[in-house]
């Protein structure tokens, strides 16, 4: 089943995040060599001490970024899993964790697949 086909659940405390070698496998789903090619934007990257994932998108001025920003609201909502969204000029940078677990979960790859779809 394809990532934004499926939902966040709920972690607790307590669940292991993931180990890197299933982080790296999620991060080829949601970086696959096509995408990367046809839209221009790269990919998403892990984060300096493999907690989350973080990715940049640029955008022709504010109001373009702000309308993105938005877009992601209503699916985090849906989701029950929030990212870290920092808008600036021309630039949404987006970083998902799952802060429960202090780490990264299948949620953040789930989530991720439905920014890029926006």
């Amino acid at each position: 089943m394809a990532l934004t086909d499926k939902h966040c659940v709920p972690c607790e405390a307590g669940t292991k995040p993931l180990a890197m070698p299933q982080v790296r496998e999620l991060l080829k789903q949601v970086n696959p060599p096509s995408r990367e090619a046809s839209d221009g934007r790269g990919g998403w990257a892990i984060g300096e001490d493999g907690r989350w994932i973080i990715k940049q998108f640029k955008f022709s001025d504010f109001a373009e970024a702000m309308n993105f920003a938005n877009k992601i609201t209503p699916i985090a909502e849906k989701e029950g899993h929030h990212p870290d969204v920092h808008i600036s000029y021309g630039k949404v940078v987006v970083e998902l964790s799952t802060h429960a677990i202090k780490g990264l979960s299948e949620n953040d790859f789930i989530l991720a697949s439905k920014i890029d779809a926006i």
